[in-house]
C-alpha cells in the first residue's frame, strides 16, 4: 500500500480570516465540514460559543483537509475565493473548467442562489475529484 505523503490543500490563513465571519460557518465550508457549517450557520455559531472553541481548533482541521482532499493543478484556495465573492457569476466552475454550468450559472445568478449554495456543501470533493482525474 502506498503512503500518501502530506499534501497542503488548505491554508491556515484563510482558514482564520473566514473564522472571522465563523458565526456564518464559512470556516468549517472551507474545511469540508458542511454539516456543522450549516448548523453554525443557523445558530451564529452555535450562539458564539462554537465560534470561540473553533479558534483553537482550526490546525486540526486544517490537517484533517489536507489530509482528505487531493492536491493538484487547481488550487484549492483560489476555488473557495473565486466561489465566495462570484460564485454567482460561475467563475469557480469556469476556473474548474465546468464550462457549461458556470454559463449556465453565469446567466442564472448561480442557478438561483440554490447552486451556489450547494457548491459551499460540495466544492471540495468537486476540486479534490479534479485534481485526481489531471493527476492521472
Amino acid at each position: 500500500m502506498q503512503e500518501r505523503m502530506h499534501q497542503n490543500t488548505h491554508s491556515k490563513l484563510i482558514g482564520y480570516l473566514l473564522w472571522i465571519f465563523g458565526f456564518t460557518g464559512a470556516h468549517r465550508f472551507y474545511y469540508g465540514k458542511p454539516v456543522t457549517g450549516t448548523l453554525w450557520f443557523l445558530t451564529l455559531g452555535l450562539l458564539g460559543i462554537g465560534w470561540l472553541i473553533d479558534l483553537f481548533l482550526i490546525p486540526g482541521m486544517d490537517k484533517e483537509a489536507d489530509l482528505r482532499f487531493q492536491s493538484g493543478t487547481l488550487d484549492f484556495n483560489i476555488a473557495w475565493l473565486l466561489l465566495t465573492f462570484l460564485g454567482v457569476f460561475g467563475v469557480h466552475r469556469m476556473y474548474m473548467g465546468k464550462w457549461l454550468t458556470g454559463i449556465l450559472y453565469l446567466l442564472t445568478f448561480g442557478f438561483f442562489l440554490i447552486g451556489v449554495l450547494i457548491d459551499f456543501w460540495t466544492l471540495n470533493e468537486q476540486v479534490s475529484v479534479e485534481n485526481s482525474k489531471r493527476n492521472g
